[in-house]
């Protein structure tokens, strides 16, 4: 597993040039992950997302996991939007280290696929405070939108190293 100070650096080159091209001069992101390339271009477009606990929703019958949150838009000059990211196929949901208070402000740090026996695995969402989500999937099937108009950050987030970028 990577360190807080691995999972926090700012984007890559290659990860902002996927992102601004799904998002496509500023038009609502919308992203698709069916393996692990394709969720870490995922975790670079949610790094340094805001939720609460209560935006977690798992649907366990339907085996549906969602996850609404405040989206900062690296991409797009340093915006936050509403986003949503859901995964299908989800056989149980887990959490080590997450604070149980619903309003709990959570920032996201990165997502990880971890391969089981294919095509399963294990999500791991990584949160600042070192907490995590992991999510048991008989798949990846990820996607995440825009949900919002954009509205202007009145701080970049910042990381371990003291760049906003």
């Amino acid at each position: 597993m990577t360190t807080e100070a691995q999972t926090s650096a700012a984007l890559t080159a290659e990860e902002s040039e996927a992102i601004r091209a799904a998002g496509g001069n500023n038009a609502p992101l919308r992203l698709l992950a069916e393996d692990d390339e394709d969720l870490a271009i995922i975790s670079a477009a949610l790094q340094d997302s805001i939720l609460r606990p209560a935006d977690i929703v798992w649907e366990k019958g339907a085996r549906r996991l969602t996850i609404e949150l405040s989206r900062f838009c690296w991409e797009c000059g340093g915006t936050w939007v509403r986003a949503a990211m859901q995964f299908g196929d989800v056989l149980a949901v887990k959490s080590r280290g997450l604070p149980r208070l619903p309003d709990t402000p959570l920032e996201l740090l990165a997502i990880h696929f971890i391969e089981g026996e294919a095509p399963s695995g294990k999500v791991i969402l990584m949160f600042a405070g070192g907490g995590d989500l992991r999510v048991d999937v008989e798949c990846l099937d990820a996607v995440v939108a825009d949900l919002s108009e954009r509205w202007q950050a009145r701080v970049t987030p910042t990381h371990l190293d003291g760049t906003g970028e």
